[in-house]
């Protein structure tokens, strides 16, 4: 297995973003490498910085990267979605600020092994939690092809999502599609030739999509969000990073959710619904990488960063 690397996005925008207190308490809820972690813990002084993530290859390198910090840093196996039940486990009833860094790490995209990459021709897997019981496999070769079709087309906006479930569906009757490279080869030629090269690959959206399903991102995001509003103290802030389109609406809408007041009715006189604010919004525009950050990492592109602070 390959060494655990990450390269931190936008880094030092998110610790500005955090407003970071020396003897806070914070949360880096997609742990991953521990490369955000460790810029939170710098700032430490007598605070405490948690981190939480599924995989335990990251929690294993993270902890290595860590080490020296101390009992200002505890990892913890979990998934992001069940942060209230990691801190009710650590006796800790409010937190300062939350960091999530969503989507796959570029370690998980480089291990060829763990099946995420179309650029590998590996076991179809895409588990973030290894003990995740479902897999990339199950989905490929016992989704329905209308299962199929509508994950393609909500989680990866791909076209052509129909022809490529029926293309699976009709390529596993021979046999089960069991790796990346089959399911390649079978996108591929759903498209043209002319559509096959180019800047973007055509499994790209599919593989997405799966990758998505397999871990539930967006399911859980909308309450994992939620969740953490309710936890920060007053000041306290969050800060989202997201990858792509379908992730950032849901960060989007939360926020502005979370930052309106009054919802009554324009023609009533007096306010009735009593709503106030949880949050102000400290970014009403996502941050994006600079030009320097882009040149030196190109998975950097399509990153958003998203802050709120706690009313």
């Amino acid at each position: 297995m390959k060494a655990f690397s990450h390269y931190s996005v936008m880094a030092e925008e998110c610790i500005r973003g955090l407003n970071i207190k020396p003897n806070g308490i914070y949360v880096d809820a997609t742990l991953g490498g521990g490369g955000h972690s460790s810029l939170i813990a710098k700032h430490l002084t007598s605070g405490l910085l948690i981190g939480i993530d599924q995989d335990r290859d990251a929690l294993r390198a993270a902890g290595e990267r860590l080490a020296s910090f101390g009992e200002r840093f505890r990892a913890v196996k979990s998934n992001f979605s069940a942060l209230k039940s990691v801190l009710e486990e650590l006796e800790i009833p409010a937190i300062d600020g939350i960091l999530f860094d969503l989507g796959v790490s570029s370690f998980q995209l480089d291990e060829e092994s763990r099946g995420f990459s179309y650029r590998f021709d590996a076991p179809l897997d895409m588990r973030m939690d290894r003990e995740n019981p479902l897999d990339a496999y199950q989905v490929v070769n016992t989704y329905s092809k209308e299962q199929l079709t509508e994950i393609f087309y909500r989680y990866g906006e791909e076209r052509q999502s129909s022809k490529i479930a029926t293309a699976i569906c009709r390529k596993r009757e021979e046999a089960p599609v069991e790796t990346t490279g089959q399911l390649v080869e079978i996108i591929e030629k759903v498209f043209p030739p002319k559509e096959r090269y180019g800047n973007k690959h055509p499994a790209k959206r599919t593989f997405q999509a799966i990758r998505i399903e397999v871990n539930g991102e967006l399911r859980i995001l909308e309450k994992s969000i939620r969740d953490a509003v309710s936890v920060l103290r007053p000041g306290g802030r969050i800060a989202v990073m997201t990858f792509h389109s379908l992730e950032d609406r849901i960060v989007k809408t939360v926020f502005a959710d979370l930052a309106s007041g009054c919802i009554c009715d324009k023609n009533l006189p007096i306010c009735v619904c009593g709503r106030k604010p949880v949050v102000k919004q400290i970014t009403h525009k996502p941050i994006t990488a600079s030009a320097e950050e882009l040149a030196e990492n190109n998975r950097s592109k399509p990153a958003k960063l998203r802050i709120c602070e706690k009313n």
